[in-house]
């Protein structure tokens, strides 16, 4: 029987999100994140950080959230309806960051573990997580950088885990309504638990621990770039994608509400500006087509 160590997860995950913020917030250069606490009427809670109108960052959040309760939600037990009715755990660290410059993509990622418990029966413990980035102009040196640290990150566990985990993403962040992908993908777990406790504890943090390296440099690049009103509009417009992904599909949203978490948390990841236009049609040959002609298809990015 494998030990499933609860307090070394939440431990991880609370010094995941300080260095995350640490990091973001040395990017940034002028602003910094607000932090909440908050308590779960039904158990638990989390703590919630906030960045705004910085800089590089127009928005930006890292949460930490660990809740509990007498039953799964219905997003929860979906997938493994055998599990419906225990008594649940979850905690994670979920992050959406939105920057100000349209060259520079917006990014997400997640780590989390589950433990659903039933007196006189083992706990079903299971990890998941990734992380994908949402770039409004595409740049191919960024996407292979983005993949290639992703490829790094999962290659001690495996020579088909990155292939894996790459095509599920490419399949969950996907808007059927528009037949197009949010972004240029990167990783996506849930489930996790086929290997051992600890072998599954050390892929989470692996993917954890690569999303500065992925996202950084990416950042650093682009940040500066000079841009007209043209592609602050694009990029207003392309974040209506962004939010319909999130409000519809997305199961860490779906869960949250589900669960009576926090709200302000949960709806953190939408951006502060949006905006949606009747049947825009871009500019043949343009960047703006660019965007959907080449980098929102599916592809190989180690080898573009």
């Amino acid at each position: 029987m494998d030990t499933v160590d609860i307090e070394q997860v939440k431990s991880y995950l609370l010094q995941l999100q300080d260095q995350i913020c640490a990091d973001l917030t040395l990017e940034d250069g002028t602003a910094s994140f607000t932090e909440h606490l908050w308590d779960r009427d039904a158990g638990g809670g989390g703590r919630s950080r906030v960045i705004s109108e910085g800089a590089v960052f127009e928005k930006g959040g890292v949460n930490f959230s660990h809740v509990m309760g007498d039953s799964l939600p219905a997003s929860a037990s979906a997938q493994r309806p055998e599990l419906a009715g225990r008594s649940f755990q979850a905690m994670g660290v979920s992050l959406v960051i939105h920057p100000r410059n349209p060259y520079t993509p917006t990014s997400h990622a997640n780590v989390r573990m589950f433990i659903a418990e039933k007196p006189g029966e083992e706990p079903v413990w299971w990890f998941g997580g990734g992380y994908d980035l949402t770039p409004y102009y595409g740049f191919k040196e960024d996407c292979q950088h983005w993949h290639q640290t992703a490829f790094d990150a999962c290659a001690p566990f495996g020579i088909d885990v990155y292939t894996r985990y790459k095509t599920w993403c490419d399949e969950y962040f996907y808007l059927t309504h528009r037949a197009e992908p949010r972004g240029v993908g990167g990783l996506f777990f849930d489930d996790l638990n086929h290997w051992d406790f600890d072998t599954s504890f050390s892929f989470l943090r692996a993917v954890g621990d690569s999303y500065i390296p992925a996202y950084r440099p990416i950042v650093r690049s682009r940040k500066d770039s000079p841009y007209s009103e043209r592609e602050r509009q694009f990029q207003l417009y392309r974040r209506g994608r962004y939010v319909e992904f999130n409000l519809v599909y997305d199961r860490g949203t779906l869960f949250g509400l589900q669960s009576n978490g926090r709200t302000e948390a949960i709806l953190m990841s939408l951006p502060p500006l949006v905006r949606w236009e009747y049947d825009y049609q871009p500019e043949p040959g343009s960047a703006e087509a660019e965007l959907t002609d080449y980098y929102l298809q599916r592809r190989d990015w180690l080898q573009a």
